[in-house]
């Protein structure tokens, strides 16, 4: 943590030395502070309250910030800054996330710079904000005005207040697991046998020697054939490698006899497949094998990651990639002059979840809510929906996709009967808590209203934006019951109460605010290691609101 005085305000440097990188760490912003994170202490990636900004510039949370030539004309010093994409921070005092992966400007044996420094990708709360973005010398505000291949990591420290924490890096090299000279040989499979057993005992149609793993420019696409690449890998350091493969049709790789990456079957591409292993340095034997046993199965993406080599494919040509064949433009549904709602499955914490709706609102913030369970699953602001997994072509997943940054909600239960505040909150429906849903109405601007019934009890969730362009939501829950009904607003490894009525959620993620007259008395409790924030609402008609704020 950062709290600068007169006295102290010095920038803090790391003692490791650093090219290419790739950093991850939650920062936080306090109300209108400003900080930075200078890459080789010269490219600085800008740390700022930017709530509530429409239009991000280079001086906002996570731009890359402007280069400054003092010889110039006053008002014109400035050049070569870089605005985000779009402006994805969180409101101040909120733990945010980044992501940066660095690469370090190049230089010939000279000393002569052939290469600038370059952002590959910059992440702010899982958002792509910059992509490939060169810097052609230091920032404005860097303590050097030169540039080396190797330089130290800087946090500025003379602006004002900043925190920081989970801070992993990793350093890259130039370099990766090398193929020697291998054996291709290709099999036919028209008798379209999903699992490998014995390779030999099929049909060899060609072989060739070859120093790249390229697949699928070796068959046609309409093809039923097995091609098997066997070699020497290179290794160039000791350590453990992470191994990625997603393939439509089979494929495996053994090194060292043991078998690696494991998809000797017929699989869809909707399975990806990890496996960490331990490879000593020198030389290795290995055999790739790619089963395209369907005519109309085709594609493969392999991935390599280890110690100081980014994650690349190991495939040479990008057209053996899955990703990369034929592109897809995407089909978005984008909220203009009225609210948009839409049934969909939604990802939540990794669950695909069947029942769900989602609404976006003309302000730019939207929500889903799981009608199974009759639960806040999501909100997010900025664009509303990427529908391509739902409607393009069969629309296999069926899954619609947030665009913008989420914040998920516990995503359990949200309504319950309890015998009192200490019993356990239920993690799944049963025969005392199951919900029945009475459909939606909608009001004359669009804006729906939720019934649902917990055993005869009617619940009404509706939700609206807050004014003054505040990112966030109030949520109004009406209820007519005849029993006490419980409601769960909120779960997280920590909440706490701070002024105006205000708790501050999961880690310090988002806020919830409720009114300062509410006659709702939020309880804090601990359950199985987490903290839940509960309110009871007793019998008969009651308005329960309270804001949720990003």
């Amino acid at each position: 943590m950062n709290t600068p005085t007169q006295e102290h305000k010095k920038h803090l440097f790391t003692k490791f030395e650093h090219g290419d990188i790739e950093l991850e760490l939650d920062v936080m912003m306090p109300l209108k502070s400003n900080s930075g994170l200078y890459f080789q202490g010269r490219y600085e990636i800008q740390l700022y309250d930017s709530w509530k900004v429409t239009e991000p510039a280079y001086k906002d949370m996570g731009g890359i910030y402007q280069r400054w030539d003092k010889t110039k004309p006053k008002g014109q010093e400035g050049f070569q800054g870089h605005a985000p994409k779009t402006n994805t921070a969180k409101a101040p005092g909120l733990w945010q996330h980044l992501k940066i992966i660095f690469h370090a400007p190049i230089f010939d044996n000279q000393g002569t710079k052939i290469k600038n420094a370059w952002f590959e990708e910059v992440r702010l709360n899982n958002i792509l904000i910059h992509e490939n973005v060169e810097v052609t010398g230091p920032t404005r505000a860097a303590p050097f005005n030169d540039e080396k291949p190797l330089a130290s990591l800087m946090i500025q420290g003379d602006h004002g207040p900043v925190a920081f924490k989970n801070i992993t890096y990793k350093l890259y090299k130039n370099q990766n697991l090398k193929i020697h000279k291998s054996d291709l040989k290709i099999y036919d499979n028209s008798k379209k046998e999903s699992v490998i057993k014995d390779i030999a005992k099929f049909k060899l149609l060609e072989e060739h020697q070859t120093d790249s793993i390229s697949p699928l420019t070796r068959i046609n696409k309409r093809d039923q054939k097995i091609v098997s690449y066997t070699g020497t890998l290179d290794i160039p350091t000791t350590g453990d490698y992470l191994f990625e493969a997603t393939v439509n049709g089979g494929a495996y790789l053994v090194i060292n006899k043991d078998t690696i990456v494991n998809l000797n079957n017929n699989y869809w591409p909707d399975k990806t497949v990890y496996h960490k292993v331990h490879l000593e340095k020198g030389t290795a034997p290995y055999q790739f094998v790619y089963n395209k046993p369907i005519v109309w199965r085709n594609g493969l993406d392999f991935f390599i990651e280890g110690p100081n080599i980014q994650r690349y494919s190991l495939l040479k040509t990008s057209t053996s990639s899955l990703s990369k064949q034929q592109p897809i433009k995407p089909i978005t549904l984008n909220v203009t002059n009225t609210p948009i709602t839409q049934r969909s499955f939604i990802t939540h914490k990794g669950i695909k979840k069947s029942h769900c709706i989602s609404v976006g609102l003309v302000e730019n913030l939207n929500y889903s809510l799981d009608l199974e369970t009759a639960s806040l699953l999501l909100v997010w602001s900025d664009g509303f929906l990427d529908t391509t997994q739902m409607w393009h072509s069969r629309g296999t997943e069926q899954l619609a996709m947030p665009i913008g940054p989420t914040i998920n909600s516990h995503g359990n239960i949200d309504f319950a009967l309890l015998a009192n505040s200490t019993e356990e909150w239920p993690t799944q429906l049963n025969n005392k808590n199951s919900i029945k849903q009475l459909g939606y109405e909608f009001n004359n601007k669009g804006i729906p209203s939720f019934n649902s019934e917990i055993d005869g009890n009617k619940i009404t969730n509706s939700f609206i934006a807050l004014p003054n362009s505040t990112r966030g939501l109030q949520r109004t829950i009406t209820t007519n019951s005849k029993d006490i009904i419980w409601h769960k607003v909120a779960e997280g490894e920590k909440i706490k109460l701070l002024a105006n009525n205000t708790y501050i959620i999961n880690n310090e993620s988002y806020y919830i605010q409720f009114p300062n007259n509410s006659k709702f008395q939020p309880i804090v409790r601990n359950s199985n290691g987490k903290d839940e924030l509960i309110i009871e609402i007793p019998k008969g008609n009651n308005n329960l609101n309270y804001n949720i704020i990003w």
